[in-house]
C-alpha cells in the first residue's frame, strides 16, 4: 500500500462533505469505483482535487494499476462544473482513469454538448468519457457494484468508513511510534554498565500504552473480518464476485494484522525486559527494608506498646484509648503492609532465584516473621483488651441512657392525642423495661468478658514494669463490679416506677375512651344535621301527612337531642378524668365548641323545619276547609235544582255562607307566606347559611302549593262572576227594600217610645221599691 501523506484527522471538514468517495464497487475490469456526487451547490474544486488527491492515495499500486472508473453525478449540477470536474481529473489522476462516467439529468444541457464532446477529446485527456443517463449506468457497471443512488444493491455508509479511516489511521500512527520506541527500549537493554541500565530505566515508559493500542488494533481487525465476511456471502448471493467494500485495498486489514503482530512481539520483548530488571532491582532492596521493619519492631514499636496497659473509667477514657492504640497500629500496620510486601517478594524470588540467593533469603524471611509475629500477638493482646473495656463502656453508657430514658418517661407528664397512643406508650414502657433488662444482663457478661481478657493478657518477661499486672487486673475487676451493681440498683427502682405508670396509663384508657365516644356523638349529630337539611323538603300534600311528618320531626329531633345529651355526659367524664389525671385534652377546647355548634346548628335547622311544617299544616288544613265546604254547596246545589225561585235565591245566599272568602284570603296568605319561606335559607349562629335540600327538592315542594294557589284563585274568580251577577237582582230589589227600610224605620220609632215608656215605668217602680224599704 501506498504511503498516506494527509491523513483524515487533518481534513476532516472537507471528508465529511462527501465531494467524492470510493463506495467500494468495482467495474468490469474489476478497477475501482470513484464516485463524485456533484451538488446544487458551488463545489469548490480546491476540496475536491484534495479528496481525490486523498481517496486515490489508499489503494495499492497493483490496485491502481486496473484503472479506476469515475462516475461523475451531474444530475443536480451544471454543465460548466461536470466540464471542469473532467478536465481536472486529467490533471489528479491521468494514468489511473479508465472510464469516465457523466450521469447526466432527464432534461439534458443538449446546446452545450454540441459545442464540447469528450470523445473528441479522447487522445488529449488520456480516457474515455460517456455521457449516460442513470438508468442506462448498468451497462458498464453491474448492479451489484453501483449504490442506490444509481439504482444498485451495493450499500455504502459515508460516515461509517470515516469512523473506520480515522481509526484505522490513528491505529497505524500510534502503533508505528510504539513499536520504534519499545524497539529502542528493548535494543537498550543489551548494555550491562550500571549507568546505562539506569539511563534506560527513564525510558521504560513509551508514549502510548501498548495495552490500549492493542486492543484498538483487535476491534479494528475483527470489525474488518466480520465486514469482510458478511459482504462475501452478500457478493456471492447476487452472482457476482465475491467482493467486499472493506477488502485489503481499501483498509489494510493486512497491514493491521502486520502492525499487530510486530506489536506484540515487540510488547513481549518490553515486559520480559520489565521483569527482568525488577527482579535485579528487587535484590538490593529487600535486605535493607527487612532490617530496617525490624529495627524499628523491636525498638519504638515494642516501647509504644508498653506504655498502654489500663482499660479506662468510661467510655470517653476508653475512646481515647483506643483512638491512641489505633495510632499505634496505624504505625504498625505501615510497616506490616512493608513486611507483607518483602514476604511475597522473597517468595517470588525463592521460586527462581539462585542457590545462594535463596539461603539469604530464607533466613531474611525467618528474622522478619519472628519479629513481626511476636508484635502483632502483643498488638492483638492489647486490642481484645481494649475492644472488651470499650464493648462494656459502652453498654454501660447505653444502659445509662436507656435508664435515664426510661426514668423521664416515668417522671414526665404523659399527653397522648388518643387510645391507640396511649396502647402505643405502654407497648413502648415495656418494651423499654425489656431493652433494659437485656442491657443489663449484656452488661454483665461483657463485663465478664472484660475481667477474662485483662486475665490473659499477654505481659513482656523480659521487661520490669513499674507496677505488678495482678495489682492492675484487680483495680479493674473492682471497676466493673462496682458499675455493674450500681445499674442493678438503678434498673429496680425504675421497675417500681412503671408498675404507677401503668395504672395511670389504663386511667387514660377510659378518658381518651369517653373522648372518642364523644367526637362520635358529634359526628352523628353532623350526620343527622345533613340527613336533615338534605333530605327532609317535603311538606306532605294534605293536613294529615304533614301532621305525621310532624310527628317524624319531633321524633328525629328527640333523637338528635339525646344524642347530644349523651355527647354532653361523655365530655363532663372526660373533664373529671382530666382533673384526676391532672391533664388537659382537646375535648375542653375542640369537641366542646364543635358539640354546641352542631346542636345549634341543629337546632336552628329543626326549628326552621318544624315552623315549616306547622305553616303548611295551616295552609293544607284552611284548603281543606274550603274545598270541604265547596263540596257541601255542590251537595246542596244537587237537591236544589228543582225548586222554584224562591229557592234559588236562598240557595245564593248559602253559597256565599259556604265559600267566605276571607278563607280564600286565608288559604292565599298561608300559601304566598310558606312559598316565601321555602325561598329563604337557614342562617346559622355564626352568619352562615344552607338551603333544605337541592333546588329541585324545594321546587318538587312548592309545586304542590302552587297547585293548591291555582285551585283558591280559580274559586275567588266564580266568586267574583257570582257577585257580577247578583248585582243587577240586587238593584231590583233595592227598590223594595227601601220601602220596607222606611216601614221598619216607622215600627223601630213606635218601638223606641214604647221602650222609653217601659223604662220610665220601670224606674218609677224601682224608687217606689226603695222608699218602702226605708221605711
Amino acid at each position: 500500500m501506498s504511503n498516506v501523506t494527509v491523513e483524515a484527522t487533518n481534513m476532516l471538514p472537507i471528508l465529511k462533505k462527501k465531494l467524492a468517495f470510493l463506495s467500494g464497487g468495482k467495474d468490469r475490469r474489476s478497477g475501482l469505483i470513484l464516485t463524485i456526487p456533484l451538488s446544487s451547490d458551488q463545489t469548490s474544486m480546491e476540496e475536491l482535487s484534495a479528496t481525490l488527491d486523498y481517496l486515490l492515495s489508499i489503494p495499492s499500486q497493483k490496485c491502481k494499476a486496473r484503472g479506476f472508473t469515475v462516475i461523475v453525478d451531474g444530475r443536480k449540477s451544471q454543465w460548466n462544473i461536470v466540464k471542469t470536474v473532467v478536465l481536472m481529473l486529467q490533471n489528479v489522476i491521468p494514468a489511473e482513469v479508465s472510464l469516465v462516467c457523466v450521469v447526466k439529468p432527464d432534461e439534458f444541457w443538449d446546446k452545450k454538448v454540441t459545442h464540447f464532446c469528450f470523445w473528441k477529446e479522447k487522445d488529449r485527456l488520456g480516457f474515455e468519457v460517456i455521457l449516460v443517463s442513470a438508468n442506462k449506468l448498468t451497462r458498464y457497471i453491474e448492479p451489484c457494484q453501483l449504490t442506490d443512488d444509481f439504482g444498485g444493491s451495493l450499500d455504502y455508509d459515508h460516515n461509517d468508513w470515516l469512523n473506520k479511516r480515522l481509526v484505522f489511521e490513528k491505529f497505524t500512527r500510534e502503533s508505528t511510534s510504539l513499536l520504534d520506541e519499545l524497539s529502542i527500549i528493548n535494543d537498550a537493554d543489551k548494555c550491562s554498565a550500571e549507568s546505562k541500565e539506569k539511563s534506560a530505566d527513564c525510558a521504560l515508559l513509551p508514549s502510548f500504552d501498548p495495552e490500549t493500542v492493542l486492543q484498538t488494533g483487535h476491534e479494528l481487525l475483527s470489525e474488518l473480518q466480520q465486514r469482510r465476511f458478511n459482504d462475501s456471502e452478500g457478493g456471492g448471493g447476487q452472482g457476482g464476485p465475491a467482493w467486499c467494500p472493506m477488502e485489503e485495498e481499501l483498509l489494510a486489514q493486512p497491514q493491521v494484522m502486520k502492525l499487530l503482530d510486530s506489536l506484540r512481539e515487540q510488547y513481549t520483548r518490553y515486559q520480559e525486559l520489565c521483569r527482568q530488571r525488577n527482579k535485579r532491582t528487587q535484590l538490593d532492596e529487600i535486605h535493607a527494608k527487612v532490617m530496617q521493619v525490624v529495627t524499628w519492631l523491636q525498638g519504638p514499636g515494642s516501647e509504644l506498646l508498653k506504655t498502654q496497659k489500663t482499660i479506662g473509667d468510661s467510655m470517653r477514657a476508653a475512646q481515647a484509648l483506643q483512638q491512641k492504640h489505633e495510632e499505634i497500629e496505624s504505625q504498625h500496620s505501615e510497616w506490616f503492609a512493608v513486611y507483607v510486601e518483602l514476604n511475597q517478594q522473597i517468595s517470588a524470588l525463592l521460586s527462581g532465584g539462585e542457590e545462594e540467593e535463596v539461603v539469604e533469603l530464607k533466613a531474611l524471611q525467618q528474622q522478619l516473621s519472628e519479629a513481626c509475629y511476636q508484635q502483632a500477638a502483643q498488638l492483638e493482646g492489647r486490642q481484645n483488651v481494649l475492644q472488651s473495656a470499650q464493648g462494656f463502656h459502652s453498654t454501660t453508657q447505653e444502659l445509662s441512657q436507656q435508664l435515664d430514658g426510661l426514668l423521664g418517661m416515668l417522671c414526665a407528664d404523659v399527653a397522648p392525642a388518643d387510645g391507640a397512643s396511649i396502647q402505643q406508650n405502654l407497648k413502648l414502657l415495656e418494651e423499654k423495661l425489656q431493652t433494659v433488662e437485656a442491657g443489663l444482663a449484656s452488661l454483665r457478661q461483657k463485663g465478664a468478658l472484660l475481667m477474662e481478657q485483662m486475665c490473659t493478657q499477654p505481659s513482656w518477661p523480659l521487661d520490669e514494669a513499674e507496677e505488678s499486672p495482678a495489682g492492675e487486673q484487680q483495680d479493674g475487676s473492682q471497676q466493673v463490679h462496682t458499675v455493674m451493681e450500681e445499674m442493678q440498683l438503678r434498673k429496680q427502682r425504675c421497675e417500681d416506677m412503671v408498675d404507677v405508670r401503668r395504672l395511670k396509663m389504663l386511667q387514660m384508657v377510659q378518658l381518651f375512651k369517653c373522648e372518642e365516644d364523644a367526637l362520635q356523638a358529634v359526628e352523628w349529630l353532623g350526620e343527622l344535621l345533613d340527613a336533615l337539611l338534605k333530605t327532609h323538603v317535603r311538606l306532605g300534600d294534605d293536613s294529615q301527612e304533614t301532621k305525621t311528618m310532624s310527628d317524624k320531626h319531633r321524633k328525629f329531633v328527640d333523637v338528635a337531642q339525646s344524642t347530644y345529651d349523651y355527647g354532653r355526659q361523655l365530655l363532663q367524664a372526660t373533664v373529671v378524668l382530666c382533673q384526676s389525671l391532672r391533664c388537659t385534652t382537646r375535648s375542653s377546647g375542640d369537641t366542646l365548641p364543635r358539640l354546641n355548634r352542631v346542636w345549634k346548628q341543629f337546632s336552628v335547622s329543626s326549628e326552621e323545619r318544624q315552623q315549616r311544617l306547622e305553616l303548611a299544616l295551616s295552609f293544607h288544613t284552611a284548603a281543606e276547609r274550603v274545598r270541604k265546604r265547596e263540596r257541601e254547596r255542590r251537595c246542596r246545589s244537587s237537591t236544589c235544582t228543582a225548586t222554584e225561585g224562591v229557592v234559588f235565591n236562598a240557595f245564593q245566599v248559602l253559597q256565599q255562607e259556604c265559600v267566605d272568602p276571607d278563607s280564600l284570603d286565608e288559604v292565599d296568605s298561608c300559601g304566598k307566606t310558606l312559598l316565601d319561606r321555602l325561598t329563604l335559607p337557614v342562617v346559622f349562629p355564626d352568619g352562615t347559611e344552607q338551603f333544605f335540600g337541592s333546588p329541585s327538592d324545594t321546587a318538587a315542594a312548592a309545586e304542590g302549593v302552587r297547585e293548591r294557589l291555582l285551585l283558591v284563585e280559580e274559586r275567588r274568580l266564580q266568586l267574583q262572576e257570582v257577585e257580577l251577577h247578583n248585582d243587577g237582582e240586587e238593584e231590583e230589589e233595592e227598590e223594595m227594600l227601601n220601602g220596607q227600610e222606611a216601614r221598619l224605620d216607622v215600627i223601630g220609632e213606635e218601638l223606641s217610645e214604647k221602650e222609653k215608656q217601659d223604662e220610665e215605668e220601670g224606674q218609677q217602680n224601682e224608687d217606689l221599691k226603695r222608699a218602702t224599704q226605708d221605711c
